[in-house]
């Protein structure tokens, strides 16, 4: 009895650092990008640059297998439906490739270091101390409040609810393997679908 208090003492501790830290990334971001974070290669490699280390401390493990690739680009389907929809609807062309592949490599590696820790370190941390819905609910609030100072509060709503579905994704597979490959795909699908 007396062994459990100050294990989850220490597993409060551990989320308050990770959460912690995670704000520190994302203050570094938004200052090594600026005005233009938004478009700024740097300052995504350095936010992944920070992520992938805590991940990397935590002994965070990402388990691939090939239901979670097939369940992760379910979910790309599922996230990106309305967009695509909406631009077949009002006939908008699509974005052309110009810049296409250094942007695609930038966001894999940092929408792949996002899932690694929020889907992953934070994940794993916060279940052990509250259970997966405290998880999931945790993961969407940190990834909805990454993107406000990049693209405003109006995104709130859309990526709080994206963030619970891959959060959904992350419970559902037990690897952050799923949300990552769902993460990716949608933002290469943003590419063509802005």
């Amino acid at each position: 009895m007396t062994q459990a208090l100050p294990d989850r003492w220490l597993r409060v501790v551990q989320v308050v650092v990770l959460l912690a830290a995670f704000g520190c990334a994302v203050g570094l971001r938004v200052v090594v990008g600026g005005a233009g974070v938004t478009q700024s290669y740097p300052a995504g490699l350095v936010f992944a640059g920070c992520l992938l280390p805590l991940a990397a401390a935590a002994r965070t493990r990402v388990a691939v297998s090939g239901r979670a690739l097939a369940v992760g680009l379910g979910g790309a389907v599922l996230v990106c439906a309305p967009v695509a929809l909406g631009q077949l609807l009002t006939l908008r062309p699509l974005h052309d490739t110009r810049g296409l592949a250094a942007w695609v490599a930038v966001v894999t590696v940092v929408a792949t270091a996002e899932e690694v820790f929020l889907r992953g370190t934070l994940y794993d941390a916060t279940a052990r101390l509250a259970g997966e819905p405290v998880a999931i609910a945790l993961g969407a609030v940190c990834f909805a409040l990454l993107h406000v100072p990049l693209y405003g509060w109006h995104v709130l709503p859309l990526d709080l609810a994206v963030g619970v579905v891959l959060g959904g994704l992350r419970q559902a597979t037990g690897t952050a393997t799923a949300p990552a490959v769902t993460h990716v795909l949608a933002d290469v699908a943003g590419w063509f679908l802005r």
